[in-house]
Order: C-alpha cells, then structure tokens, then sequence
C-alpha cells in the first residue's frame, strides 16, 4: 500500500500537466493545453498565447464529471470571489478618490489668508508637473477603457444545467466594472481640471 500510493499520486501529477485537448459546449476548441489549475467552477489553462480559463458550464458533461464538478461549491465559490472583488474594487477605488481628492487640493489656489501659509513655489504646480500629471492621467484613462471594454464583453450572467439542475449566477469576472467605470468618471475629471491649469500656465 505504501509503495502504491506515491505511484498514483505521481499519475495524477503527470495528468495535469500532459497536453490535452477541450471542447466547450458551443464548439470552440483548445488544443494542446495544458490544464494548470483546478477550481471549484472551471479549469484554468495554460496555451501558447497566454492563460485562461473555462468554467465548467461551458464544457460538456464528461468533462465536468472528469474533474469533479460540484455545482454547489462552484455556486459557493463564485460567491466568494465576488465578495474579494468588490472589498478591492472598493480598496482602490477609495485609494483613488484620495490621491484624485490630494491632487486637487495641492492644485487648488490659495485664499489671502492661506497664501502666507505656503511658501510661493509650493501655491501652483509647475507647468512641466502638470504636463507630467496630464499624461499620467492619459494612460490610466486608456488603461481603464481597456479594461472597462475587455468586461463590457462578458456575458451578465453564468448560466448552465447540471442533471434536472437549472443554475444562473452573476458572472464574478463582471463585479469591478460599476468600479471601475466611477474611477474612469473621476479620472476624467480631473483631467479637465489640469488641462484648465495647464491652459493658464505661464509658457
């Protein structure tokens, strides 16, 4: 017995990592990948482009049966996820809205009776800052179109059926899009703030 078991557990090991062949439901298919990880709702796959992966629902019943598909855990789990999504969507939407908040106070000018408290230099940002912080906020608008566009293309919601089972819950990889569509709004904002500054900058 003690001989047999490192044996199946070496055959295991060799299984996930061998070349495999998968067809999803609605007939794409995934050859020679290579299946890196096991979740409760899909496998993860590693391809020649890059790594993605398959929920369960997508995949015939064999398969689903082959790694042990549990519609309950998986339904548990995307709960889960959901939930670790949103506290750091959350997370960095209020990191965000603070640097957004800082940036606007260091911008604003100053009263009469602020002016003394600050030195000169320190009331109005440099031309060359503002430039800097202009494009900065270019590529973070860019970077958050681009992601916003990659989830716009995701379905709502997973849907599937397991035996007589009829399952539908939201697609977890869809819960930062509210986010990140309001850090896009507050970029943007801001950006048109420091085009102003830029336009009355001394050149």
């Amino acid at each position: 017995m003690n001989k047999t078991a490192p044996v199946i557990l070496a055959a295991l090991c060799v299984s996930l990592t061998l070349a495999d062949d998968f067809k999803t439901n609605d007939g794409k298919q995934y050859k020679n990948v290579t299946v890196s990880r096991v979740e409760p709702d899909g496998i993860v796959l590693m391809t020649k482009s890059g790594i993605l992966k398959l929920y369960f629902t997508e995949l015939p019943k064999d398969v689903q049966q082959r790694f042990h598909y549990d519609l309950d855990k998986a339904a548990a789990y995307s709960a889960d996820q959901n939930a670790a999504l949103k506290r750091a969507g959350k997370q960095q939407e209020k990191r965000l809205r603070q640097k957004t908040e800082a940036t606007r106070t260091k911008n604003q000018p100053l009263s009469r009776g602020q002016s003394g408290i600050r030195r000169a230099g320190e009331q109005r940002q440099s031309p060359e800052a503002l430039e800097a912080r202009y494009q900065q906020l270019q590529q973070q608008e860019a970077d958050l179109l681009s992601q916003i566009g990659g989830m716009q293309t995701l379905p709502d919601y997973v849907q599937g059926r397991s035996g007589r089972h009829f399952y539908s819950y939201r697609n977890p990889l869809r819960a930062n899009l509210p986010i990140l569509e309001s850090q896009l709004s507050d970029v943007r904002r801001e950006k048109v703030q420091v085009k102003e500054q830029l336009d009355l900058a001394p050149h």
